[in-house]
């Protein structure tokens, strides 16, 4: 009887309509355009956080049509001219409303369902490392559909006009604008003197996410469970207007939304960090040797080992006791705009990094001995290179052969044209002389305090 039931509403109504709404521009959105979700560690189909928060952020645009969508649906009655007959039968109006609302969130969650599975099947056959952390960032996206959409039929039920969808698909959209401009952001100054914005509060509220700068970082259990609270509420307020007869009734519908706000800014982190945090778990270190990487990167750990051990004996071999002692991913998030933090006994490296991401074998053991010697100091978060020459001459210095590097964003023509002069010079120099040159440019490539290539050539640091 219930499957009979639900194969009528899906015939009469616009319910299958809502979920190929979700899907199809979703698919078409993720495929037909070259952005962020292609590429590095964070493409959507490289990790299963990753994956989770991309389909996620898609709902900027989906959860206002969803909203729309619904308000459609609730106009059905009305525009049938059988709203009076259908309220003057036995048959409870929960009992209708529940069909009605039912049928459109199955069609919802499974075009939700699909476009996270196409994701997914990418993931499991590129990542090595599996969890289910991403589930509830998912299951999260799912609800605010759902909530939207009866929200939206309760809107067109309590308002039965034809500019009832369009209005409040457009309101939805003008809110999830505002939780990410105005409203939802707060700017702030770092330590370094660099103006950001980050996410407050209010922000939480909105259906989609910050774009996903990271691997490692997620959203906060206390997220998910204020999130949550909110769509309770936000459902059933929908859902009692769409069975509210009076206009008594309708008021007395808007106290669970309300109720779901109160409790979601009670639950809700105030802390941008404590937003998005990093998954501890991704973040454990997996290594070979000296030579270690996230759980999250374990498939690359066997390229990685060869070239980094390599790396680590020239560098002992020119720096002795001055020599980092490991090579190890970047296992830890800063926030965006901050200084990056180096350390001399460690090899830092990142797989977004272009100068690491582009080399293999013999070029991958000079790109690590050229971050160990001058990694970059470009604030988190913000596209940057570094000095192009200083790195070229510091993996030269450790292996006594000058070459450009790939990846870092200057040609080799240009590379060698700047570093050639600053290495005649350096290796004129007598041997003790050139180890203190090339100690400070590491110095000051370390402490982001200076120019590595003035302090290679004896010139003032900043």
């Amino acid at each position: 009887m219930i499957l009979r039931v639900l194969r009528i509403e899906l015939t009469r109504s616009v319910a299958p309509w809502a979920g190929v709404v979700v899907l199809v521009p979703a698919l078409a959105f993720l495929y037909l355009v070259d952005a962020a979700w292609w590429r590095g560690t964070t493409a959507w189909t490289a990790q299963w956080t990753s994956m989770a928060m991309w389909t996620r952020s898609l709902l900027f645009y989906l959860w206002p049509l969803a909203v729309g969508l619904g308000a459609l649906q609730g106009l059905r009655d009305h525009r049938s001219k059988m709203y009076e007959l259908l309220t003057s039968t036995p048959r409870p109006a929960r009992h209708r409303a529940a069909v009605l609302a039912g049928t459109t969130a199955l069609t919802l969650a499974s075009g939700f369902a699909l476009l996270v599975l196409v994701g997914a099947v990418q993931v499991w056959s590129n990542s090595a490392y599996t969890h289910a952390g991403w589930l509830p960032i998912s299951l999260v996206g799912t609800l605010f559909l759902v909530a939207g959409a009866v929200l939206g039929m309760g809107a067109g039920r309590a308002l039965p006009s034809a500019l009832t969808p369009p209005a409040v698909a457009m309101g939805a959209f003008v809110f999830t604008v505002l939780m990410h401009s105005s409203l939802g952001h707060t700017e702030t100054v770092t330590a370094s003197g660099v103006p950001v914005t980050e996410p407050n509060q209010v922000s939480l509220l909105s259906p989609t996410v910050e774009e996903v700068r990271d691997a490692l970082v997620t959203l906060s259990a206390s997220v998910h469970l204020g999130q949550t609270a909110w769509l309770l509420g936000m459902a059933a307020t929908g859902f009692a207007l769409l069975i509210a007869a009076t206009p008594r009734a309708r008021l007395t519908a808007l106290a669970p939304v309300l109720a779901g706000l109160m409790i979601a800014l009670l639950v809700l982190p105030s802390d941008p960090g404590r937003m998005y945090v990093v998954d501890k778990s991704a973040a454990e270190l997996v290594c070979d040797g000296p030579v270690c990487v996230t759980k999250t990167q374990e498939a690359r750990l066997a390229r990685l080992a060869g070239p980094g051990k390599e790396a680590l004996r020239l560098l002992h071999a020119a720096l002795g006791g001055q020599a980092p002692i490991s090579v190890q991913e970047i296992a830890t998030v800063l926030p965006e705009g901050s200084e990056p933090r180096w350390f001399r006994e460690t090899v830092l490296l990142d797989f977004d990094d272009a100068v690491i991401a582009t080399a293999k074998g013999r070029e991958l053991t000079r790109a690590l001995i050229a971050r160990g010697m001058v990694p970059g100091c470009t604030p988190v978060g913000w596209e940057g290179y570094g000095d192009a020459a200083a790195l070229s001459i510091a993996a030269g210095w450790v292996t006594d052969d000058l070459e450009p590097l790939d990846g870092t964003g200057r040609s080799a023509a240009e590379q060698m044209a700047e570093a050639r002069p600053v290495w005649r010079k350096l290796k004129a120099l007598p041997q003790d002389e050139q180890l203190a040159r090339i100690s400070a440019m590491r110095a000051a490539a370390l402490s982001c305090e200076g120019e590595p290539l003035d302090a290679l050539t004896g010139g003032t640091s900043r």
